[in-house]
């Protein structure tokens, strides 16, 4: 209980120093150049802080087994949806006072939704979650994880991110599809292995391109 509200508390803390720097931010030092027809560079060190503290939080709990690998690749997906949003803000070269306010409170609902999964789990192995497919589920979870930390290191793009997410996706409905009538083939596991291979495949080329 105590690491929860530590954890609350340094992200509302990294919330309160973003705001406390947008003000300093939003106007560039006397010597601050800007190529031509270049965009501004917008940081938001709060927001950036605390999204780090909630993808943190969220290993965390999928290690000690409180969150599921499914419950944090959905996690990680509105993680990544913030980090778009944010990006697009940026675009213009400024992020206004409302934008920045929207993504301060789309970062606190994001906290309070991973608080909630780990307090609402038993502490189960995550070998055991995810039942008979807990192995595709883990591989799925890997893929979104590593795929929104190409875009938290400015790796991938966001169309190469949203390009990955839409395959991503459609694994996962065929995933449902198969699981409908509560039976999954061993044909059917090996389908989504190689979907999942081939997709994991394509994230890494991307993030890590041959020279």
């Amino acid at each position: 209980m105590k690491s929860k509200f530590l954890t609350a508390s340094m992200i509302a803390a990294a919330l309160a120093a973003g705001f406390a720097a947008a003000p300093a931010m939003a106007q560039p030092g006397p010597y601050t150049i800007y190529a031509p027809g270049a965009p501004r560079q917008v940081q938001t060190p709060g927001i950036d802080n605390a999204q780090q503290a909630v993808s943190n939080r969220i290993q965390e709990g999928l290690q000690s087994g409180r969150i599921t690998p499914s419950e944090a690749r959905d996690l990680y997906r509105r993680d990544r949806d913030i980090q778009n949003r944010e990006a697009a803000y940026k675009s213009d070269g400024r992020v206004t006072p409302q934008e920045r306010q929207q993504l301060r409170a789309d970062m606190a609902n994001l906290s309070a939704e991973v608080e909630r999964a780990i307090a609402n789990n038993r502490n189960v192995p995550v070998a055991q979650q995810g039942g008979r497919l807990g192995a595709i589920d883990s591989q799925e979870f890997a893929i979104s994880q590593r795929i929104d930390e190409g875009v938290r290191t400015h790796r991938l793009s966001l169309q190469e991110a949203g390009r990955l997410q839409q395959r991503e996706q459609a694994i996962e409905r065929r995933e449902a599809a198969y699981r409908a009538d509560g039976i999954v083939t061993q044909q059917e596991r090996r389908q989504l292995r190689a979907e999942l291979t081939d997709l994991r495949n394509e994230v890494e080329r991307l993030i890590n391109p041959r020279g």
